[in-house]
């Protein structure tokens, strides 16, 4: 008996703990599902704000080049190349010109105007972040659009008359699509079109996900009920639950492990200085002949073991900590020294580095740069400097100040993650790049959602009228490279061609398909011959 009374406290004691823990979980899970019920809502929330925002810069851009190109006027002529614009800009359905309160002076489809409603007077018209630029709505017989209006001069202003196409909101995941509507409205409150798979039937308790944007006066909404919300992606809780019970019994554990906070961050500045942090390789082709291009930079951490630690488990680590921008350095220089016989050897071939806003606007960049270019002989014409934007771009000016001192340098520079960062179209064209790489979002969506190709589109459209290059992130099917090639979109990488390579496979690659590509040529010049 006298030993069954420390197991009986024992067993009293993790009893009680795993109970506390458990009941700690219970709550934690039901708070955790909830907050993540409600980021993924606002982040399709976003989304739709996001491709809204895409339209309006699409027509804003196609307004600007018809100003550039002094086409503002009622003349035929002048009509004749609108109207071509227009036609070669399907998100766009009308062109119009108008006086300084804006009634309509003429338009590029004058048969259009017998689709209005109403025209809104220039007082009522709301203005964007760009005072130049204003947005309204159109009433039209079959369905609103959006007006976007672009001053001229103190005479004219330029209005593009853009469809809402309630496909473009159709972005729920399909256990939630019955039991959602999502809207767009301007900032005034007035409705620009909303999608609901039955329009009739009202929502049962719903709750409001509000998204407004920043630069224009647009609004979106989703409205979920309740009850399916609360009962949507729930899988984690029992996962929670156990992990709790777990923490329970390891408690002594992880509080003694707690107390060296500062582990992981002096592993990185070991890892640093034994220079374990390794240039992997992803090649960046031509979507129509295969040609390999050039390449991305992608760090990895190799170990003494051997074990390779992807980047996901080191590089927000690093960022937060401050190590990126010496990690950055050491990736370049160990890149520079391996690709150097081939960026030698060919000229054209291209080597991007992604650098973060922070190191990028820190004081010597561009001369940091330099000198290691310099050192390793390798002209700056073959280096891409990828901008990513985990971070915000705070101050836009001093950035655009960077990117052209770059630019001056011979150096290129690329804009990463477009679509699904924090930069909006109109700041990336105040930046001032030279290429754009459209994020692996609508890559995987382009063979599946009609309105991933129309804003593939928009981009690729943008990007020429920009003198901008777009390459695409994330290739995996030949189906999406087909899509991707019939949207216009001229360059690509990813796991179709092949993973981030280490040095000597990567070389091996760039040989085999040189190879395959020169015995192509061969056979091609052969046939003609015969």
């Amino acid at each position: 008996m006298r030993l069954q009374r420390p197991n009986l406290s024992f067993a009293a004691l993790v009893l009680a703990s795993t109970m506390a823990f458990g009941l700690a979980g219970h709550f934690a899970a039901e708070a955790v599902i909830h907050q993540q019920q409600a980021h993924q809502v606002n982040e399709l929330t976003e989304v739709v704000l996001r491709r809204s925002e895409f339209a309006v810069d699409f027509a804003a851009a196609s307004l600007d080049d018809l100003a550039r190109r002094n086409l503002a006027s009622c003349d035929p002529s002048a009509l004749q190349a609108t109207r071509l614009h227009v036609y070669q800009r399907s998100a766009i359905k009308d062109v119009r010109l108008v006086k300084p309160d804006g009634s309509v002076i003429c338009s590029a489809y004058s048969e259009t105007l017998e689709f209005d409603k109403g025209w809104v007077d220039r007082r009522d018209m709301l203005p964007s972040h760009d005072k130049a630029l204003s947005l309204f709505r159109v009433e039209q017989f079959g369905g609103d659009a959006l007006g976007v209006l672009r001053d001229v001069d103190d005479s004219s202003a330029l209005v593009a008359i853009v469809g809402i196409n309630a496909s473009l909101f159709d972005i729920m995941p399909a256990e939630l699509r019955a039991h959602s509507e999502v809207m767009l409205a301007l900032s005034s409150g007035e409705k620009l079109g909303a999608f609901q798979t039955d329009a009739g039937r009202p929502l049962v308790e719903p709750v409001n996900f509000d998204r407004s944007s920043a630069r224009f006066p647009l609004h979106a909404t989703i409205r979920l009920e309740r009850a399916v919300l609360s009962s949507w992606n729930n899988e984690a809780y029992w996962r929670i639950l156990a992990v709790a019970l777990g923490l329970g019994a390891i408690f002594g554990i992880l509080l003694a492990r707690s107390r060296r906070m500062e582990g992981p961050v002096a592993d990185l500045d070991r890892a640093l200085a034994a220079g374990e942090f390794k240039p992997y390789y992803q090649p960046i082709f031509d979507l129509r002949t295969g040609q390999i291009k050039g390449c991305e930079i992608l760090a990895r951490w190799l170990r003494r073991d051997g074990s390779v630690v992807p980047p996901m488990n080191f590089i927000p680590l690093a960022e937060s900590s401050g190590r990126i921008q010496a990690m950055t350095w050491q990736i370049l220089e160990s890149a520079l020294a391996e690709l150097r016989p081939l960026l030698r050897a060919d000229r054209s071939f291209k080597m991007s580095l992604n650098v973060v806003p922070r190191h990028l606007l820190s004081a010597g960049f561009v001369e940091a740069l330099r000198r290691k270019v310099l050192t390793a002989r390798v002209s700056a014409r073959q280096i891409v400097v990828e901008i990513t934007e985990r971070d915000e771009l705070d101050d836009l000016a001093r950035a655009a100040s960077v990117v052209a001192e770059l630019r001056d340098h011979g150096f290129r520079v690329a804009i990463d993650d477009v679509g699904v960062g924090h930069n909006g179209l109109s700041r990336l064209k105040g930046l001032g790049a030279d290429m754009i790489k459209i994020d692996k979002f609508f890559v995987d969506t382009i063979t599946v959602d009609a309105s991933t190709t129309t804003i593939v589109e928009m981009l690729v459209a943008l990007a020429r009228d920009l003198h901008m290059t777009v390459i695409a992130e994330g290739i995996e099917t030949e189906e999406q490279l087909r899509a991707l090639v019939t949207s216009g979109v001229e360059e690509g990488q990813g796991y179709l061609v092949a993973p981030p390579l280490p040095l000597a496979k990567f070389n091996e690659l760039v040989e085999r398909r040189g190879v395959a590509l020169s015995d192509a040529a061969a056979a091609a010049s052969t046939a003609l011959v015969a």
